[in-house]
């Protein structure tokens, strides 16, 4: 006769064991579609949609359906592009302590089956933006063109260029969620694509400069790596006091959102400035990027707070 201890204990160990691979295969995806950047861009594709009604006097109540289409889709989208480029480094993320426990390195999904994964992901993302208007789409399917193709494929291990070609694919979202109201577009929408372009450059090249060891050893010519970071930080100041005029362009939202922009913009050029006084330069760009990413949150929920509650909603 069976112990009944030793029954329970087999099945508890099964169940465990099943549980650890389900939580493994979880992560694994989470690691593929990169979760941290689908959501920071699903904000801003709010933003552009929320704007878009605010601009046009629609209703999020007509446009719920619609909405929901957009954001379905724009995550689709940027994860069938984050995918294919995990796909596609999978050559050098190896090497990187942040990139090596992907699967595309740990061999837990098969290169065939994580390919299959990001291009039916994206196809599927541009299908699901055509049921919000066709220019959305055209706007998701440029910038998946633009941070595979152009970034992953061409310019990520040739030139020290290549966070500014990336930051096209990611100044993106906002047109995608204005043009599923919009089509046409106006300024407005466009300032936010200068907003988010701008903003790319010093939040990436942070981060750069806090990984420039394991993008030396990988061989990818971040600026960082290729020019030092005196330069590096000279180029983000010039990034960053890039951004101070364009909220004026957006002055029809109010006093409230200028002087949250301002304060935010001028806050992050005189951290950015510091750069060249402190001594611990891993240290400062720590700083810049978690407030960069402080930044990109703050601004553009400001902007949906500022213009709600509608009075025609």
């Amino acid at each position: 006769m069976d112990n009944p201890r030793t029954v329970e204990s087999a099945s508890g160990h099964v169940m465990d064991k099943a549980v650890s691979q389900d939580t493994s295969l979880v992560q694994d995806i989470k690691s593929l579609i990169k979760v941290g950047i689908i959501n920071s861009n699903l904000i801003t594709t709010f933003a552009g949609f929320w704007l878009a009604l605010y601009f046009t006097n629609s209703s999020i109540v007509t446009e719920w359906v619609t909405l929901l289409w957009t954001l379905i889709g724009t995550a689709l989208v940027i994860a069938g592009g984050c995918i294919l480029n995990n796909w596609y480094d999978r050559d050098i993320d190896p090497i990187m302590d942040r990139t090596k426990k992907r699967p595309t390195v740990t061999g837990s999904i098969s290169l065939p089956v994580i390919f299959t994964m990001g291009v039916v992901a994206s196809a599927s993302g541009a299908l699901v933006l055509t049921l919000t208007s066709w220019q959305a789409a055209v706007w998701g399917v440029f910038g998946w063109f633009v941070y595979v193709v152009l970034y992953t494929m061409w310019s990520k291990r040739r030139y020290t260029l290549n966070t500014v070609i990336g930051s096209f694919s990611g100044a993106v979202p906002p047109l995608i969620g204005w043009a599923a109201i919009e089509p046409g577009l106006r300024m407005e929408a466009w300032i936010l694509f200068l907003i988010m372009f701008l903003w790319q450059t010093p939040h990436f090249l942070a981060l750069a400069m806090k990984k420039k060891d394991d993008y030396k050893k990988a061989g990818v010519p971040m600026l960082p790596v290729v020019k030092g970071f005196e330069m590096t930080k000279r180029q983000i100041v010039v990034y960053v006091a890039c951004l101070l005029p364009l909220p004026l362009y957006l002055a029809s939202l109010g006093g409230i959102f200028l002087t949250v922009a301002y304060v935010l913009s001028t806050g992050w050029l005189v951290l950015a400035l510091a750069g060249f006084f402190m001594k611990d330069d891993k240290k400062w760009a720590t700083w810049m990027f978690v407030y960069s990413l402080n930044y990109l949150t703050v601004l553009f929920l400001t902007m949906v707070l500022v213009t709600m509650p509608f009075p025609y909603v």
